[in-house]
């Protein structure tokens, strides 16, 4: 199976890679069985989806708990191993990033926070190391925690061995991370419908060796084919303040979507993974992370990577995406 390289750093893993967001559950996600997000981990790395993506504030320190649960039945060296720091509540800072099911989060990325994150994390894993470590959210001011003090920290670990690679979450501070160390990845929300990191950071991550990793590649679910005009959610859902599931953009996905029918008959496959193979080639070298909560769902995300896209079947889908953009 083909892999693509992650940054610089020597490290590779097939385009689509797992997200343990909704295993942490929380009032986000809701309750889950545990033993059943355990083997949705084990069943996505067997059919062929290596790179496991956590944080601590997912579940507030639930899905790290349970990532770390299941890589106690698997080869730790079949996978590619991240999570992230830099938003915690163990103490307050400066900087309140929001309040997570009644906890208040802070951002901190100093490095004593840095360091104290990863070494919980790597607890709460069962592991010696990381593959990947992201800063989560970054600080708006930088004074408060300087970037060359966060960088630092994090080439440190690189050197002890806790950590292989250098990545950034939700920030475009690219030049900044590589003046002072080794930037690797960036994970940044990117669909079909949500195109912004094209033009804002694909260029530099570009001239500088930078991988991205998408986050989101279904849109909350609106790219999966199975929301309609009609589809409603909860009251606080963030669906219903996402633009793309306001009732003009919505009809254009849905649209869009239908249009593709005879090419999932084609390729003998479901809307979400000709969603998935198509966004994988929107960006060369592209990241794409999918979350499962069961075997099925897993199995089902897996499906996108054995779709072999044809050249002009590729071309004219951009098309219709660029119609649209």
């Amino acid at each position: 199976m083909e892999k693509r390289n992650i940054g610089k750093s020597g490290l590779s893993a097939p385009f689509l890679g797992l997200g343990t967001w909704a295993i942490g559950g929380g009032s986000w996600w809701g309750d889950n069985d545990d033993a059943l997000s355990v083997k949705a981990i084990e069943t996505a790395v067997e059919q062929g989806i290596t790179w496991i993506d956590t944080a601590p504030i997912y579940g507030l320190y639930h899905s790290e708990e349970v990532v770390g649960e299941a890589l106690r039945h698997i080869d730790r060296d079949k996978v590619i191993l991240s999570t992230k720091c830099g938003l915690e509540w163990r103490h307050e800072s400066p900087v309140l990033h929001k309040v997570v099911d009644g906890v208040q989060t802070y951002r901190d990325l100093s490095a004593k926070s840095i360091i104290e994150d990863v070494e919980d994390s790597l607890r709460r894993l069962g592991t010696d190391h990381l593959d990947v470590l992201y800063t989560h959210w970054q600080t708006p001011d930088l004074s408060i925690f300087p970037l060359e003090e966060t960088v630092e920290a994090m080439m440190k670990l690189k050197e002890q061995g806790k950590i292989r690679a250098i990545g950034a979450s939700n920030s475009d501070i690219i030049r900044g991370y590589c003046k002072y160390g080794q930037l690797d990845v960036i994970q940044e929300k990117y669909s079909l419908l949500t195109r912004r990191i094209e033009k804002q950071l694909l260029p530099t991550c570009k001239e500088l060796g930078v991988s991205i990793q998408a986050y989101s590649p279904l849109e909350q679910g609106l790219l999966t084919g199975k929301v309609t005009m009609d589809t409603t959610y909860p009251e606080g859902s963030t669906r219903n303040t996402n633009p793309c599931f306001q009732p003009a953009r919505r009809m254009q996905a849905i649209r869009l979507l239908d249009s593709w029918s005879d090419l999932c008959e084609k390729y003998h496959c479901t809307k979400a993974q000709l969603v998935i193979a198509l966004t994988a080639r929107m960006i060369p070298g592209l990241h794409v992370l999918c979350g499962a909560r069961t075997p099925e769902q897993a199995i089902d995300n897996a499906g996108a990577l054995h779709i072999a896209l044809e050249g002009a079947d590729a071309v004219q889908m951009k098309w219709d995406v660029d119609a649209i953009s």
